[in-house]
């Protein structure tokens, strides 16, 4: 069994993203949210510590922008992303859109 490593309450979501890494501009879903991180479920290629840029689209139609730093890839599935880089700002739209 994995120990679970998270502290912040998860929230299943299903938000179009576009996010950009060291392979270009991609598409997918946010599926998982936290105030610390994300689940991008997406086929674009990632490594564990490369840094990326997500803008997630809201209910509203604005788009969220948030960078961040993977922490785990699943090939052709997603990868995990950790929210290391979060301006005040920031964390408050992620704050609003989690209640």
């Amino acid at each position: 069994m994995t120990e679970e490593r998270r502290t912040d309450e998860r929230t299943i979501t299903n938000l179009p993203t576009r996010w950009v890494g060291l392979s270009g501009t991609h598409e997918g879903r946010v599926e998982d949210l936290s105030l610390g991180g994300c689940f991008v479920n997406t086929r674009g290629r990632v490594d564990v510590g490369e840094v990326v840029s997500l803008e997630m689209k809201l209910e509203s139609g604005e788009w969220l922008q948030l960078r961040g730093e993977v922490i785990k890839d699943q090939p052709s599935t997603g990868f995990g992303l950790v929210f290391s880089f979060l301006t005040d700002d920031e964390e408050s739209a992620l704050r609003e859109l989690l209640v």
